[in-house]
């Protein structure tokens, strides 16, 4: 029976079949969140595979970042006009690299330790001359309410310190412990991450290909296709912000020796590592070289600002630009919030890869969400009656 003309059309998701399948939806979504929840009460079981994880992450983290630096090293040596084989080019790698490696042990710990020892010594006449140099301030009535509050916080403080001096003769064992056990965890990455970067560098081009055939030949193209843009994503994050950080150092270092600034060395080296953190970590590398700028004299804080902000226009029209530039395509706000939030779920290592583990997700969610669009029935286009296809007879007037 063919609908009337003018019928009122009963939309998709509130018909029997859209029903149907919200439903359904809404059940697995219930299944999902139970199994969670069975995964939780559980947790016991999978505690060897979080200890095991936590043993092999450090030296798998530390080959991938040394993999994605040297790798397309190795791979021009080999496909370049050199033709030098990838064995040959890998040991040449580890030879320069562990060599610098020793070189900077030697020649920059001594500074970095002696200008560390001299910001410690000289700290109490520092804090002394910020003292003397704020105590008119302190005394202004309307800094009573702030004055209150810091009292608080010291009090509070104390009585803190207090319970931690009392139970240090308790806990002085399992401290112990604790730090031989971190200590000799760290020994193991060091020592056992050269052999995984060997592997990785030699044979790593056959993992994506070795893992595929895993799957069914249908799915095996797409799952190629994820890999590579995965591992385009991991790479341009990983050498970006290792050279950004690089130049970032580099240029904090000489501003400082140009002004004068004490501790120079380990100013700049701090201002490069905390620049691994994008966008927040340029304005936390300041906080240390204002203090000790405030610390020295009025017009020596002047010269760090200057020194910030040609930094900051440089790296900012050109180093980050020139290395970085769109790769991961992720905006600004996505990435501090994704900061803020895995650096209160994760900690430090939250905050270093919290932005190439949303990339990851981002690349694997996005394929999801264009196969279920392509596959899901709300997307398609309302099929149509065999009558209303049909060509309509012209009315023709006798």
């Amino acid at each position: 029976m063919e609908r009337k003309k003018g019928a009122t059309k009963t939309p998709r998701l509130l018909s029997s079949a859209g029903a149907k399948r919200i439903l359904m939806y809404l059940a697995i979504i219930l299944l999902a969140l139970s199994i969670l929840w069975l995964f939780q009460q559980v947790a016991w079981f999978f505690k060897p595979v979080q200890q095991f994880f936590s043993i092999i992450g450090g030296p798998v983290i530390l080959a991938g970042v040394f993999y994605y630096l040297l790798n397309p090293v190795v791979d021009w040596l080999e496909r370049g006009r050199f033709h030098v084989r990838r064995t040959w080019s890998i040991i040449g790698l580890f030879i320069i690299v562990g060599a610098l490696l020793i070189w900077g042990v030697v020649s920059v710990i001594p500074v970095i330790q002696t200008q560390i020892g001299g910001l410690i010594h000289n700290w109490p006449r520092y804090w002394q001359n910020v003292l003397n140099s704020t105590t008119s301030l302190w005394q202004d009535p309307n800094l009573k309410w702030l004055r209150h509050l810091l009292d608080q916080y010291d009090t509070q403080l104390n009585k803190s310190l207090s319970g931690v001096v009392k139970n240090t003769a308790g806990n002085t064992i399992g401290g112990l412990g604790s730090v031989v056990s971190s200590v000799t965890t760290w020994l193991v990455a060091l020592v056992t991450f050269p052999f995984i970067l060997w592997y990785m560098l030699l044979e790593g081009r056959k993992l994506p290909r070795a893992a595929a055939r895993l799957l069914p030949e249908r799915l095996q193209d797409s799952f190629l296709t994820v890999l590579k843009e995965i591992n385009d994503q991991v790479a341009n994050y990983i050498r970006g912000q290792l050279t950004v950080a690089f130049f970032v150092a580099l240029m904090f270092y000489v501003g400082y020796l140009i002004i004068g600034l004490k501790f120079a060395l380990t100013l700049g080296i701090v201002a490069g590592l905390l620049n691994l953190i994008p966008y927040l970590g340029s304005f936390l590398a300041m906080v240390p070289a204002v203090v000790v700028g405030v610390f020295t004299s009025p017009w020596m804080l002047v010269e760090v600002l200057i020194v910030f902000a040609i930094e900051q226009t440089i790296e900012g029209r050109v180093i980050s630009p020139l290395i970085l530039g769109q790769s991961l395509k992720i905006h600004p706000v996505t990435i501090i919030i994704v900061l803020l939030a895995a650096g209160k779920i994760f900690g430090v290592l939250g905050v270093i890869f919290g932005v190439p583990g949303y990339a990851i997700l981002k690349v694997i969610g996005t394929h999801c969400y264009h196969y279920w669009r392509e596959h899901a029935r709300w997307y398609q286009a309302e099929p149509t009656s065999p009558a209303a296809q049909a060509p309509q007879p012209e009315n023709k007037q006798d």
